[in-house]
């Protein structure tokens, strides 16, 4: 992992946050994880294979349903086209100074290992007793740290 200062943070939305965009299950501590990371990191961004439009009508839900902040339902989400999440379309973001937390190594662009922090995947049977975002959370306030 790069010792760069990280100013912004690249959160996956499927298997990351939730279970995926069809039954929309949020993980374990996402209300919390969310709000650290806002206190951590200056900017964050959603990077998902899901479309805009889809995204913020899950992000309204979370809301409503007490399981996200108010502000995630209006985070900035990031477009982008092709196989892999470049951060390079982070607009005004220097890639050295992102990281990207995904499930899915398929999903990094080459050349950008380092800039990865992969998440356990949250997967069914959606157990209340999942800690993949209190793990990722540790480590990224280790990486802050640093």
């Amino acid at each position: 992992m790069t010792t760069q200062k990280i100013t912004t943070l690249a959160l996956d939305l499927e298997g990351t946050l939730i279970s995926n965009a069809m039954s929309q299950i949020p993980r374990p501590g996402l209300f919390e994880f969310l709000e650290r990371c806002a206190l951590i990191f200056p900017r964050l961004v959603m990077f998902t294979t899901v479309n805009e439009d889809k995204f913020r009508h899950i992000a309204r839900l979370l809301v409503e349903e007490g399981k996200a902040p108010a502000w995630f339902a209006h985070i900035e989400y990031v477009n982008w086209q092709g196989e892999t999440k470049n951060l390079e379309y982070i607009p005004d973001a220097r890639v050295e100074e992102s990281i990207l937390v995904d499930d899915f190594e398929i999903y990094v662009h080459p050349g950008q290992a380092e800039q990865w922090m992969q998440i356990e995947f949250f997967d069914y049977p959606y157990s209340e007793e999942d800690r993949g975002l209190f793990k990722m959370l540790a480590k990224l306030e280790a990486l802050f740290k640093a």
